[in-house]
Parts: C-alpha cells; sequence; structure tokens
C-alpha cells in the first residue's frame, strides 16, 4: 500500500470512530466551603435510600454532607481532609478521611437516622508520610474493615481497623506495598476482595486485597499502550452481579471515562464522556436505587475545578444506556465463605534469617508441668530454635539448614527413657538427631556421627514409633521419593539411623504425619493429593487417596504441613495446610478420614498479632499446654509476617477456638 492509501485508510478510520456518548448529571453539589473537590462517597440509607446523603473532602473545609439534591446540610471542620471512603455499619455509617494536615487518618460514624456525626479515633492514626489518598475494604470472609493509605512516593500502606473495648476504633499496618510513582485513587470491592489502584502516569492495577495474599499486581490498563492517554485518576466499582460487574475509571487527560467489565478479567468495554465535569477527581459508584432519579443506583464524580469545586451525580441507569450495557440486579448475593475464622493468641520472635526461613515446628509436652511446654522450630537456613509458650527463644543451634522437625517420646538410650528429636538436615543431607532436657529445655545432639540420607536434598520428615516400641523416620526427596529409616541406640548412648524402606510419589512430597495408634502414615504430595499408607516397614507401597486437590475444593495447592489430634479411642482430627488459600483442611482420624471443614487465622489487631499465610510446617496436639492450652493447641509457620514486616514466625492458635468454630 502506498503512502496516500494509507493516509487515507488512516483518516476513514479516524472519521469513522464513533463519538463517545455524553451523559448528563442527575444532581450537582453546592460548592466546597473552602478548598477543592478531591474525595466523594454515597451513604446510602438502608432504611430509606432517599434520605441518603453525599459526604466530600473539602480539604481545609473538612468533611461535608450534601442531600441528594446537591444542598449542604452539614459539616465536619478541622485539619485538611483529601479524601474520603466510607462502608455500612448497620444503623450508621464509617467513614475514614486522609487528613493530610494531621499526617494520618481520621475515622467518624455517621447515624442513619438522626444525622449525628461522631469521632471515633481512640488515638491519632499517623502515615508517616504526604498522604495523597485512600480507599476502604470490608472483608467479605472475616468481616474486618481495612483502609488502603497511599501516598506521594509510591506508598500503599492497608490498615486493620477495629473497634476497642471503649466502642472507639483504632488501627495498626498489617501490610505495606510499593509502587514505583504517586498513586491517589483506588478502590476496593467487598465481594470479591479485588484492590484497583490507579498509578497516576502507569495505569491501572489489581490487588487481592487480603493482607495475607501474595502481593502480586496485575495490570488492568496502561497509559499510551492500552486505552488510558495520559494520567489516570479515580476508580469506582458498580456491582450489579454476575454479567454487570464493572470498574469505571477516569481517563483524566482525554476528559472521558472508560468502563471495564469485570466478569470477563476487567475487558475494556468502551468509555463515555462528563461534559459538566471540568477536572474530574475521585470517582464513587453504588448499584441500588437511591430515590426515584436514580433508580439502578449512581456515579458520584469529585469535580475538583479551580473555582467552585464541588460533585457531580450521574444516573448509572443513563450510563448503562448510553454503552449499552446491562445493569444487573440491585444486591447480587455474596457467596458467604464457609471458612471458620481463628486468631492466634502468641506468636514466636521472627527467625533470624530472612525470606523464606522459618517452615515446620514440633510441640514438645512437657512430662510434668504442662505450662513448661516447648516449640521446637527449623530455620532452613541456619538451625534449630527452641521456643517458650511466650514465644521467646530458650536456645538455637546453628547445626545447618534444617527442614522439617518432628518428634517421639519413650525412646531407651543409655538407660534412660528420652524424647527424641529428628530434623532433616539439608546442609549435610543427613538426619540431625537430639534429646531434650526437661529442665533447662535445651537440645543436644546425640547423632552417631552424620547419618547421611543419600537423598538429593532431605526435605519432608516425621516420625513413627510403633506398637513394639520401634521408633521410626520419614525423610522425603523433592523427586517423590520418601525413605523409612530405624533408630537405634549404641552402645555409647548414640543414635543411629538405618534405611528399611522406600516410597514411590509421582511428584515432590513434603509434609507427613503418623499415627503411632493406628498405624497409617499420612502424606501430601504438593500438588495432587493427601494419601494414607501403612507406616509399619513392611506395609508396602499401597496407598489411598484422603483427598484429592482436583476433588475438594477446599484445597488449593500446595498441600504442606500436616499434623494429628489424637483422642482416646482412635478419634480425633488432621489438619492440613492449604497453602494456596491460606487455609487448614480438617479431617477426621478415624474411617476413611471424613473432611470436616477449613479454617483460616486472621488478624487480631487488639492483640496486634497478624494472620497466618503461606504456611508450610504446622503441629498440633491434644495434650494440655497449661491455662487457656488445656484442649491442646495448633501451631504453625507463618510464611509472610506482615504486620510489622518482619522476617518468618510461628503462630499458637488454642485448639478450643477451632474446636468451637468448626463445631468438632
Amino acid at each position: 500500500m502506498n503512502r496516500l492509501k494509507l493516509a487515507a485508510s488512516l483518516l476513514a478510520l479516524t472519521i469513522a470512530a464513533p463519538a463517545l456518548a455524553q451523559v448528563q448529571p442527575v444532581a450537582t453539589t453546592a460548592p466546597t466551603a473552602q478548598g477543592g473537590a478531591n474525595g466523594v462517597v454515597l451513604l446510602r440509607d438502608p432504611t430509606d435510600p432517599k434520605k441518603s446523603v453525599i459526604a466530600a473532602s473539602a480539604e481545609l473545609a473538612g468533611l461535608e454532607f450534601y442531600s441528594l439534591d446537591g444542598q449542604r446540610i452539614a459539616s465536619v471542620p478541622g485539619g485538611e481532609v483529601e479524601a474520603v471512603d466510607a462502608r455500612d455499619d448497620g444503623a450508621r455509617a464509617i467513614l475514614a478521611v486522609l487528613d493530610s494536615h494531621a499526617g494520618g487518618l481520621r475515622l467518624f460514624a455517621r447515624d442513619y437516622a438522626s444525622g449525628q456525626v461522631t469521632a471515633l479515633n481512640a488515638k491519632p492514626l499517623a502515615l508517616g508520610y504526604s498522604g495523597e489518598g485512600l480507599c476502604l475494604h470490608r472483608s467479605a470472609r472475616e468481616g474486618a474493615l481495612y483502609a488502603f493509605a497511599m501516598g506521594r512516593d509510591g506508598q500503599l500502606d492497608q490498615w486493620l481497623l477495629y473497634t476497642t473495648e471503649g466502642g472507639q476504633m483504632d488501627g495498626r499496618v498489617v501490610r505495606r506495598l510499593r509502587l514505583s510513582s504517586e498513586a491517589k485513587f483506588c478502590v476496593a470491592d467487598d465481594a470479591t476482595g479485588a484492590l484497583y489502584v490507579a498509578q497516576q502516569a502507569v495505569g491501572i492495577w489489581r490487588y487481592d486485597a487480603d493482607p495475607e495474599a501474595e502481593p502480586v499486581p496485575t495490570i488492568v490498563d496502561i497509559n499510551r499502550l492500552g486505552h488510558i492517554k495520559g494520567e489516570v485518576g479515580g476508580l469506582a466499582v458498580i456491582d450489579g452481579g454476575a454479567g454487570a460487574n464493572y470498574l469505571i475509571a477516569a481517563n483524566t487527560d482525554a476528559g472521558d471515562y472508560n468502563v471495564y467489565d469485570r466478569s470477563a478479567g476487567d475487558k475494556f468495554l468502551g468509555g463515555f464522556k462528563a461534559p459538566a465535569v471540568a477536572k474530574p477527581s475521585a470517582l464513587f459508584g453504588v448499584r441500588a436505587p437511591v430515590g426515584s432519579s436514580l433508580p439502578t443506583g449512581a456515579l458520584l464524580i469529585a469535580d475538583d475545578r479551580k473555582q467552585g469545586a464541588h460533585s457531580q451525580v450521574l444516573s448509572w441507569a443513563d450510563i448503562a444506556a448510553a454503552l449499552k450495557l446491562p445493569t444487573g440486579v440491585d444486591a447480587p448475593p455474596a457467596p458467604k465463605s464457609k471458612v471458620a475464622l481463628v486468631h492466634a493468641t502468641m506468636e514466636t520472635v521472627p527467625v533470624d534469617h530472612d525470606g523464606d526461613a522459618a517452615d515446620d515446628p514440633a510441640i514438645w509436652v512437657h512430662p510434668t508441668d504442662p505450662g513448661k511446654s516447648a516449640i521446637i522450630a527449623t530455620d532452613k537456613k541456619g538451625g534449630l530454635a527452641v521456643y517458650d509458650l511466650s514465644g521467646q527463644r530458650l536456645q538455637f543451634l546453628p547445626d545447618g539448614k534444617m527442614n522439617n522437625v518432628d518428634l517421639r517420646g519413650g525412646f531407651k538410650l543409655a538407660g534412660k527413657t528420652v524424647t527424641l528429636i529428628a530434623a532433616s538436615d539439608r546442609t549435610h543431607k543427613s538426619i540431625a538427631l537430639y534429646t531434650i532436657d526437661p529442665d533447662t529445655r535445651q537440645l543436644t545432639n546425640i547423632a552417631d556421627g552424620v547419618q547421611p540420607t543419600n537423598l538429593s536434598d532431605p526435605y519432608g520428615l516425621c516420625m513413627y514409633r510403633d506398637r513394639k516400641g520401634g521408633t521410626f523416620v520419614f525423610v522425603g526427596d523433592p523427586d517423590g521419593l520418601v525413605r523409612q529409616w530405624k533408630l537405634t541406640a549404641t552402645p555409647a548412648g548414640k543414635v543411629k539411623a538405618e534405611a528399611v524402606r522406600d516410597l514411590r510419589f509421582d511428584t515432590q512430597t513434603e509434609g507427613c504425619v503418623a499415627d503411632d495408634e493406628t498405624g497409617a502414615l499420612y502424606v501430601a504430595e504438593e500438588d495432587v493429593a493427601l494419601w494414607r499408607l501403612g507406616a509399619d516397614a513392611k506395609a508396602g507401597q499401597a496407598k489411598k487417596a484422603v483427598a484429592k486437590i482436583a476433588d475438594n475444593p477446599a484445597l488449593k495447592d500446595d498441600l504442606e504441613g500436616i499434623g494429628l489430634y489424637a483422642q482416646p479411642g482412635g478419634k480425633g482430627f488432621l489438619v492440613l495446610s492449604s497453602q494456596g488459600n491460606n487455609t487448614y483442611a480438617v479431617f477426621r482420624r478415624e474411617g476413611d478420614n471424613a473432611y470436616v471443614g477449613s479454617f483460616a487465622v486472621t488478624a487480631d489487631g487488639a492483640k496486634t498479632i497478624d494472620g497466618i499465610s503461606e504456611t508450610d510446617g504446622l503441629d498440633v496436639t491434644s495434650a494440655s499446654l497449661g491455662a487457656g492450652l488445656e484442649g491442646g493447641t495448633f501451631v504453625a509457620q507463618d510464611g509472610r509476617n506482615i504486620s510489622p514486616p518482619e522476617h518468618q514466625n510461628f503462630k499458637l492458635v488454642p485448639w478450643s477456638a477451632i474446636a468451637e468454630k468448626l463445631k468438632l
């Protein structure tokens, strides 16, 4: 094609490009009393939507409230309010504002019936940087309220907001993300847990709003290469259910608004213009009737014009009609999580090494004083640690890169009955062996020299004591081989290991646990299933799937640590780490190991203990560990120790809390 024909074709395309539909506002608020219009939110009265009000930031004028026809009806002066968001809280709305003068977050409650606004801050919530914007998120799974605060230099902090005993609200940072440049606008969808962030000079990113989720962003749209022309501005979500779930973004430099299909991976659907808006700032969307002029909800746009800054109210019905989009339903049902939620009551001090270092714990029960029990745990970048029940470290042995650890009592050694501890030592490709002193809770190496495994990389490990008193250890290799060893005492008071059986799996295994009473061995093949085999050395290769990832939607790979909560008469439960969704699946010990349910460990703001995520190893015991732990204990590795951001550690949950939530 010659240049003239090419130019003609491009001109034809330009001429043929349809003009964007224009949508006019149905209401305009009065100008702010002093300052710009940077943030806006609609507080929808659930009992009488016609009495809903608009809340907007007004910089030096503070926080202002308007009726649906745009008349100013109230204000909360003070500070310099740059942004605002809100969430329904029964008979009231909870509002969070970004006060750039105070350099932090201020929290309010507005009663729907009386209109009274009450300050809620139990203490100042200082950001520590120049704040630019915020948005709120109410977790559908746990009901927790979070605030995302953004800074001038790309800061993106997630705060957990919680009610104090006095009825006020406090907060603490539970996750810190980082962008390469300034971001001022974000929006979170409570139903799906999606967080959208507008990085002004780059584009729109999507994160998982769960603070324990992998902090990996997905690009939704990008400047110049996508449908963003220059800077991206405010964001809003309009959720009308499946097939009518939308993201709206202010395409600021182009002077229009992009619409994306959230039901189809945020696919770009088109755009529209709002010519009455001179300088769009924050957006806010609601998909529910708000009076006769807003039958299917509204899109609010803060118009940060130089003179007379205010907010515009557009009907979602008008926007959907202009783009020929379905409006969906008023209140799409949000699927309720079946995962039980519990809090940790203790966490250990972090391990010394950074990155993926902590891995697997084992609970040692003191023979006479349960309160003096201990947690023995691995730092796979350096050694083995012993912690007391308050989480303080009692000992650290830098003996090698210990991956997994387990223990068994009743071992006869040098004329005494001891507890034997075994760990997979990746440095020496061996089995590390120790005993523990009940008085000092210190470990002593009692291996008869290096006990080589002849494996490429000793990985998973668990122990087994048969009914005849024999003690065994299983050690896994990443290639799917699991080797069984018998542990025996030497005349010199040491312990040696002798290989007695090899088990083969198709892919990598790690977590395993043996049931001494029933003789069952449970092995987690990470990407496939939880298997049950015979633990006896002569049991052979036969195995049966307890649960396959493909068959149980509660499981998401990797399957990692597994523990046994043993009760009398063969009763009890198996607990399995479902690492891919940060939950723990519980199965019955007896019969065919029926699936009971799953639980997750979430953050407790008041106790300043974050949740547990990306768990590798865990252990559980039905033995009493003293006051508060009479019904046993669950301990797990926290792969993402986020609040405050520290090296990995281990966290403890009373079994009674798990049993209550799962009705065990």
